[in-house]
């Protein structure tokens, strides 16, 4: 007798929807996101379909009607819970777009919980549009099975984030003048660093000497380095957020 196949299936389509989910109540799926299901997907009645509501955690539903404009969802059963997001802000300042996109995305897949743009005197851009970075973030948490999407904020201008940045929690700030030495490398002080942590990324031309100064003046700033080379805006914000989830984060659980 054959095998059983596995329900759902491991290729089963990944989305994020806004609706709560909960059993017996039925998820109706349009616009851009029915049309994947109904045209690129191509799902019919009866097929699966893993729902995340960034709340309850990850469900499997069955497709009930396919249409071309909508598609009718009936959640069957919960599958995990919302996984639990090491509680670390990453800090970017605005990079142009191509490569902010790449932050955002990577910063989603490597599990930040909060997404801080930041603006500074040297930065190449002063926007973001937000229903894109949105689109973004969803996307690298459906592709990268997270259950939890990182909260992505509006930019902060750099001196007003450091006005209002908490009491309770560390800072820390990639300084390109690190590799002179005198200067703790990320990794060590990653590890010995016992508050919730932020992590500050320059621009693409550093931060100025004011900024500089100002940064090394806050109670909560702790310079660090990012080892001998200098890193591009995307690669030194990739690179941190890497080094702090095997250092503190949760990379070290099975």
């Amino acid at each position: 007798m054959p095998a059983t196949p596995a329900w759902p299936p491991r290729s089963a389509p990944r989305l994020f929807i806004e609706q709560i989910i909960e059993v017996g109540r039925p998820v109706r799926i349009s616009g851009n996101q029915a049309h994947y299901l109904s045209r690129v997907m191509r799902v019919g009645q009866g097929d699966a379909i893993i729902l995340c509501d960034d709340i309850t955690g990850e469900w499997a539903a069955r497709v009930v009607e396919a249409g071309k404009r909508e598609i009718v969802l009936d959640p069957v059963e919960k599958l995990r819970e919302r996984e639990a997001v090491p509680d670390l802000w990453l800090c970017p300042a605005l990079l142009k777009k191509d490569r902010f996109d790449q932050v955002l995305e990577k910063a989603t897949e490597l599990g930040a919980a909060r997404i801080i743009p930041l603006v500074t005197r040297r930065c190449v851009a002063d926007k973001l549009n937000a229903e894109r970075a949105q689109f973004i973030v969803t996307e690298a948490a459906e592709q990268c099975a997270r259950t939890a999407l990182p909260v992505v904020d509006q930019p902060h201008k750099l001196e007003a984030f450091l006005r209002d940045f908490p009491a309770d929690r560390v800072l820390f700030f990639a300084d390109e003048m690190g590799s002179e030495g005198g200067i703790e490398h990320a990794g060590t002080a990653f590890a010995t660093n016992g508050l919730p942590a932020a992590i500050l990324i320059g621009p693409e031309g550093g931060f100025d000497d004011s900024e500089r100064e100002m940064l090394r003046a806050h109670p909560q700033a702790k310079p660090i380095a990012l080892g001998p080379r200098i890193l591009r805006g995307e690669t030194a914000a990739i690179a941190a957020l890497a080094l702090w989830m095997s250092a503190a984060g949760d990379w070290q659980k099975p």
